[in-house]
């Protein structure tokens, strides 16, 4: 999820643990906690685009982590004034709590997180939420600003912080059962069109898990279907052809973090001798065409070859559209 939501989710986690102990500073340390996973972005300035793949989201986001790094946080914490009365496991609970709720709620998302590391570079990803999403966020911080400004000198002020917390996680659960009524539906879809595919992702685009795709991977095509829960229209299924022979003209190392951070969702082609890997399963926002060309959604990673040696990028194809104009 988005960092704001991060902050927001440990906030309120803070406020709940903390809240009755040191007032609203529980809800600002818990938002810092909350958000310290994702300090990994930091190795950018150290790592190139290719090796951060693995590394964003990687053992920052694990539960090894959050179990390691609950112990180190609460120890710093213990020896904080305001914070030096609070039982350590107290503090432990506290601290861990922000970072694996933090690193659940990323699991949700299609980015997924790489949950098992160092034991498996398996990303686990539920596909049931956008990296974005105020339904999900909202109930949080109404629930905080009544505890923390409105409420808060009333003996009860927490409950109402609780009360933001539970909506969230009943949408969060919403979000997993609304997925397999979806998932039910675009099947029933690509079974009617006689499409026979191995493996099938749905995920949800936008806000309130209203508007989704879902990809099914077929032998040598991709089969594309948008699908709302709140319209009974039946919108075409895209195809685009996974052409696996241009990715096989890529460095091996470089062709095979394509396909694992992809899950096997993708499709591949050549422009200008190079070559651009479309990710089905972390990018997607519906399907692009300009001109006589279409793609399957916006971004693209590109390997090309310079000096005899291959180099990775990302890219757009609306941006490389508005050059082009």
């Amino acid at each position: 999820m988005d960092s704001i939501t991060q902050g927001v989710l440990g906030a309120g986690i803070g406020e709940a643990i903390l809240g009755k102990k040191i007032g609203n500073k529980g809800a600002v340390i818990g938002a810092i906690v909350a958000t310290i996973p994702d300090l990994d972005v930091i190795l950018y300035l150290f790592y190139d685009k290719l090796e951060m793949l693995s590394i964003h989201r990687g053992f920052s986001h694990s539960i090894v982590f959050s179990i390691l790094g609950a112990f180190l946080i609460a120890f710093v914490l213990s020896k904080i004034k305001c914070l030096q009365n609070i039982k350590f496991k107290t503090l432990l609970l506290f601290v861990w709590l922000c970072l694996f709720t933090h690193i659940l709620l990323d699991t949700f998302t299609a980015y997924g997180t790489q949950l098992f590391l160092p034991f498996s570079d398996r990303r686990l990803g539920f596909d049931s939420i956008n990296v974005v999403d105020p339904v999900y966020t909202l109930p949080i911080i109404i629930g905080l600003v009544l505890s923390l400004v409105i409420y808060k000198s009333k003996p009860k002020r927490s409950k109402l912080n609780g009360y933001g917390l539970l909506i969230s996680s009943l949408y969060l659960i919403f979000t997993l059962i609304n997925k397999e009524g979806v998932k039910a539906k675009i099947s029933d879809r690509m079974a009617a069109a006689n499409i026979e595919y191995t493996s099938m992702l749905t995920m949800p685009v936008g806000i309130a898990n209203i508007n989704w795709y879902g990809v099914a991977k077929g032998v040598d095509s991709i089969y594309m279907l948008k699908y709302s829960i709140l319209s009974d229209t039946d919108n075409p299924i895209e195809v685009f052809p996974v052409n696996e022979e241009y990715l096989n003209q890529i460095d091996k190392s470089i062709a095979d973090k394509m396909r694992w951070f992809a899950k096997g969702f993708y499709t591949v082609e050549k422009v200008n001798k190079k070559i651009r890997i479309f990710n089905l399963q972390v990018d997607m926002r519906g399907t692009v065409k300009i001109g006589d060309t279409k793609s399957p959604t916006v971004g693209y990673f590109e390997i090309s070859n310079i000096n005899g040696k291959p180099a990775f990028s990302s890219g757009s194809i609306k941006k490389e559209a508005s050059r082009e104009q």
